[in-house]
């Protein structure tokens, strides 16, 4: 695949993140006004989220299943994700819509209906990088795709300020057609990378167990770790040199390492492979977080917080490598549905975490600020052990 193609098809697929993440700022900024409007209270909004956390841990992997099967005829995967993503963009459209006429019953199924749709745009257009581009353009590609989230997690605590008073129905509409907009791209997307495809065919072989079954396991690890490191614990540490106003300049912190560390990490996964490029993240991250709490100064904090974030987006870009590899050319899809959907499954723990309190006891206080990096950590040892034994007890190289 050329130069050109990886930047566009790259570039592309970060436009696609970041609106698709933009999208699920806003259902998030505005979902406890829409829930109040149908008469549910804000003590059941995390259930809702919660129920959405659910839905994306099964769809991700069915949707991922669906873009192994038909990807097989090129052509196909780029006009399902768009009927499929029409109609996520018009259900999450009418939810402020039906939101103001107080039937409460139709605005749970619109937001069942857009969770389960909406995971068309994780591992679906992820699945195609495993199916169609050569091995060394994998981590770039991923690099950029995960560039786009990372970007529009640095401007959400920006987009919650300057929403918290809007009208939720030109949000919901702008992001709605913002995404659908794009999404008809990938088409053009498929075809570029089928055109740019090896002409050698890849190897047509099932998923290995070892590795996925540790891989899955970090990967569950990891999602822990970062949920509980910069959902449950970045603010308060930061609150304890500065006032909550200035929370929306620091919390981006995290999402700029993120953003500028995730491409140099690309070449390291294309040097030692996405398995090992995780664990060196998992551990970089388990220090980072460990200096976090130890921080004694804004300034040590911010750097602490800075150096988790690039270790957190060398995890997930290298990740995503690391999926696609394992599940090889036929089942990449699956591969990367199943880390979506443990990520998912560590965010649902967090709420729940939240929704019943256990953050404000004090052994889980007294846990909290370990978890993180004693997570990472493990996480980071057992991919270094599979990665080692897979080379014969030296770093691999690509």
């Amino acid at each position: 695949m050329n130069t050109a193609s990886i930047r566009h098809v790259g570039s592309y697929l970060a436009v696609l993140q970041f609106f698709f993440t933009l999208m699920w700022t806003v259902y998030v900024i505005f979902l406890p006004k829409l829930a109040a409007q149908v008469g549910i209270p804000t003590s059941a909004v995390a259930m809702i989220l919660m129920m959405d956390q659910l839905i994306f841990a099964v769809t991700d992997l069915a949707m991922g299943a669906m873009a192994d099967r038909v990807a097989q005829v090129l052509g196909r995967l780029g006009g399902i994700v768009a009927v499929i993503t029409g109609i996520s963009c018009l259900a999450f459209l009418l939810l402020p819509l039906v939101a103001q006429s107080g039937d409460s019953t139709l605005f749970l199924l619109l937001v069942a209906l857009w969770s389960a749709t909406s995971s068309v745009l994780r591992a679906p257009p992820l699945a195609l990088l495993g199916k169609y581009a050569a091995k060394p353009a994998i981590p770039w590609l991923a690099s950029l795709s995960m560039f786009g989230l990372g970007l529009a997690g640095a401007v959400s605590p920006y987009l919650t300020v300057a929403l918290r008073e809007a009208d939720p129905r030109l949000p919901f509409a702008l992001s709605s057609v913002a995404l659908l907009a794009v999404t008809l791209g990938l088409g053009w997307a498929e075809r570029a990378l089928a055109g740019s495809a090896p002409k050698e065919a890849p190897p047509q072989s099932d998923a290995r167990r070892e590795p996925l079954v540790v891989f899955l396991l970090a990967v569950a690890l990891l999602g822990i770790g970062f949920q509980i490191h910069f959902a449950l614990n970045a603010a308060p540490m930061f609150l304890k040199f500065a006032a909550p106003s200035e929370l929306e300049r620091l919390m981006p912190i995290f999402w700029i390492g993120f953003n500028l560390t995730i491409l140099p990490g690309a070449l390291a996964t294309q040097r030692y492979g996405g398995m090992a490029t995780m664990a060196l993240g998992g551990v970089v991250g388990s220090l980072a977080a460990w200096a976090a709490f130890q921080a004694v100064d804004l300034m040590s904090l911010s750097v602490a917080q800075f150096v988790a974030g690039g270790a957190w987006g060398c995890v997930l870009m290298s990740a995503v490598a690391a999926a696609l590899e394992i599940g090889r050319s036929d089942h990449g899809g699956r591969t990367v549905g199943a880390l979506f959907s443990l990520l998912a499954l560590a965010a649902l723990a967090r709420i729940a975490i939240v929704w019943t309190q256990l953050d404000k006891t004090a052994e889980f206080a007294l846990l909290k600020p370990w978890l993180p990096a004693i997570a990472w950590l493990a996480a980071g040892a057992l991919l270094l052990a599979v990665a080692f034994r897979a080379n014969n007890g030296s770093m691999p190289r690509q």
